[in-house]
């Protein structure tokens, strides 16, 4: 075809005005998961971070964890910025099938570490391949979910994170009690190999995304596609508003940083953020949960995983209690609601643990409440840069305010909080925790000056795309 013919199309209304079905909820679970298996993997980490410092499995210090778990978010980085490109450029499906065999070998690998090198290394790989699920995942995900539902069923799917973190800490818990550390914790990172699997034959099913393929000129596979799905959801094509645009193939780098920098200037700047105050927030404060239960409440290692649950729980329930909120209320107003509110509970909590004014159990509730707030924050992070910047470039989008926000938040969080749990002082802890609440009350700030009112409108009316024809 052309590309400079114009494609005029009924698919994106067509997608947006279908209700709800079996269909959609096969495409979540099967698309969702991978950022259950990011907070499996994470969980694990944390969960087993007092085992991996025994001399009889890999003899780590607190602050090797720290750089470990640095590790995965670097991979994660570089991943989410290597698969991003390819995802507008080759597709949405190729992507999240190729994503999630790195990550299917790279665990089963991180169970054969022997060093800190070893176990490093096979922590950055999994992380690249998770990084690049990202891209794909959240595209996809939302070129598919109808509209009116989009801001509920996002923070709904990244809410899953937490039941993979329930996962690992049911797993640390099971497989430390009762096997021999030494294997127990191979073995827990062996099962989140065979997980992927089961979930590389599911996706297989998922098909392309139609947006995509109009950008990309192949309109007869598109409408193929949506014709299917009505099929399988029982409504027929009738009449709907239809949208005109060329096709563009690939997007160079300039026309990306000229959309980002001076259309979008504003979106850029919201976008950022977000994603590196909820970066600094999360990887800074769950990486390290396990080692400062170990160090200032002498919990045990076979015990740490139980203080998860709770955690998890609160941090699942957040987005699936007060998602729809950000489809009726809007998007600018919940966001800031969010991050503020999980700002000054983490400096509140902060300042009680610096006075020694809680037990273990004390502070696990209180992080549950604060994260269940915290939680839908974090997800709306990653709902906005997933909505604001045109079809054509969505995954790269995606891919750079993930790397850029988990560069400037995330890589100095673990070795930081690791460094002030390694000396023993909670005043010092206290300084880091204020230091991620004034983050967030700062990204609070940003939401309610720059947000975009994105609330039931479809990803063509939030940003139109490059290639729209007038």
């Amino acid at each position: 075809m052309d590309a400079s013919a114009a494609i005029r199309s009924t698919i994106p209304a067509r997608l947006d005005r279908l209700p709800w079905s079996g269909w959609h909820w096969r495409v979540v679970i099967a698309l969702g998961v991978s950022w259950l298996l990011d907070g499996l993997e994470v969980t694990l980490v944390g969960s087993l971070g007092p085992t991996l410092q025994r001399p009889d499995t890999l003899a780590l210090g607190a602050a090797q964890i720290g750089w470990a778990a640095s590790a995965y978010v670097g991979g994660a980085v570089m991943g989410a910025l290597f698969f991003g490109r390819l995802a507008d450029r080759l597709g949405r499906k190729r992507i999240f099938l190729a994503t999630l065999a790195v990550y299917l070998l790279a665990t089963l690998l991180t169970a054969c570490s022997f060093d800190i090198l070893s176990f490093a290394f096979c922590r950055f790989l999994t992380g690249f391949g998770i990084g690049g699920e990202y891209a794909a995942i959240n595209s996809a995900i939302d070129e598919l979910i109808p509209a009116r539902v989009r801001g509920a069923v996002d923070l709904a799917i990244n809410g899953t994170f937490w039941i993979g973190a329930a996962l690992g800490a049911g797993l640390s818990v099971f497989l430390l009690g009762s096997l021999d550390p030494e294997w127990g914790w191979r073995l827990a990172f062996g099962l989140g190999g065979i997980l992927s699997f089961a979930i590389l034959l599911v996706r297989r099913h998922v098909p392309e995304s139609p947006r995509w393929l109009l950008t990309h000129g192949r309109a007869e596979e598109a409408e193929a596609v949506v014709r299917d799905i009505e099929s399988r959801v029982g409504v027929k094509d009738e009449q709907a508003d239809h949208i005109s645009m060329r096709a563009l193939h690939a997007v160079p780098w300039s026309q990306v940083v000229h959309v980002l920098l001076k259309r979008y200037r504003s979106r850029t700047v919201l976008g950022l953020t977000l994603m590196a105050a909820q970066a600094f927030f999360y990887n800074a404060i769950f990486f390290t949960y396990a080692l400062v239960l170990a160090r200032f409440y002498g919990i045990a290692e076979d015990k740490v995983g139980y203080y998860i649950f709770p955690f998890a729980i609160g941090n699942f329930l957040g987005p699936l209690v007060l998602g729809s909120l950000f489809d009726s209320i809007g998007r600018r107003t919940m966001i800031a609601l969010t991050y503020s509110v999980a700002g000054i509970g983490l400096f509140s909590t902060g300042y009680f643990f610096s006075e020694n004014r809680l037990t273990a159990t004390e502070l696990t509730l209180c992080w549950s409440a604060i994260f269940f707030v915290a939680s839908a924050a974090a997800s709306s992070a990653y709902l906005t840069v997933s909505e604001i910047f045109p079809l054509e470039m969505r995954a790269v989008a995606i891919s750079l305010f993930y790397a850029a926000g988990t560069a400037l938040g995330g890589f100095a969080g673990p070795p930081l909080f690791g460094a002030m749990i390694e000396s023993g002082s909670r005043d010092a802890l206290f300084g880091a925790y204020a230091l991620a609440a004034g983050l967030m009350c700062a990204a609070a700030l940003v939401a309610a000056w720059l947000g975009i009112d994105a609330e039931r409108r479809s990803l063509e009316e939030v940003a139109p795309p490059l290639g729209q024809a007038n």
